[in-house]
């Protein structure tokens, strides 16, 4: 099977100029396309929910995928990379028109892959150093990271007498969290910082 695979963001976009350069592609190479999927979905909605992932899930030996740029399959690299990946496994190929790829299961393809991979592994590197730099920037300033405290701490505060008098009788956490109508942790805390 032959698979032309269009797919645009936006309705303000048009599918069928993609489908178009597809079919032109085919013509000129005497080929032709057996299943065409068309979709108006963003690259970042996950892969299951794209019918593109349901085509990757029926993908047969010696199937064929085309589409006009590697950017159509997936937004990323580490993406594409699991779809490529995926296809190699099963022993079909991805062929791209605007980069003229033809990715299946030969050496080429393989070290391709390998350097989309290392690209990749490269990007997520780069992703976590600038995260934690910039977790690292906020904690400097003072800021608080994390879930926010929740309006029950504070709601603790109105019941300070209460509390105090329930613990000194010697009364559970627990049931004093449900008489207060929060958390065990939240009293806990609550406890643990103002007693």
């Amino acid at each position: 099977m032959i698979y032309g695979y269009c797919r645009i963001s936006t309705t303000h976009q048009q599918v069928c100029n993609q489908s178009h350069e597809i079919q032109a592609f085919a013509d000129k190479k005497g080929i032709k396309i057996d299943q065409w999927i068309e979709e108006i979905i963003s690259s970042r909605e996950a892969l299951a929910n794209r019918k593109l992932g349901k085509i990757l899930k029926k993908l047969r030996r010696g199937d064929i995928l085309i589409a006009t740029e590697l950017s159509r399959l997936g937004r990323n690299l580490l993406e594409v990379m699991g779809i490529l990946q995926q296809c190699l496994e099963k022993d079909c190929q991805i062929w791209t028109l605007k980069e003229n790829y033809r990715l299946g299961a030969d050496i080429q393809s393989k070290v391709l892959a390998f350097a989309f991979g290392l690209a990749g592994e490269i990007e997520r590197q780069l992703i976590s150093e600038r995260t934690k730099n910039s977790l690292q920037r906020l904690k400097d300033e003072g800021k608080h990271l994390g879930r926010p405290y929740g309006k029950t701490y504070k709601k603790l505060e109105k019941k300070h007498s209460e509390i105090k008098k329930l613990l000194n009788n010697n009364v559970s956490k627990a049931e004093i969290a449900r008489l207060m109508n929060c958390t065990w942790q939240t009293l806990h805390r609550y406890v643990k910082k103002e007693l």
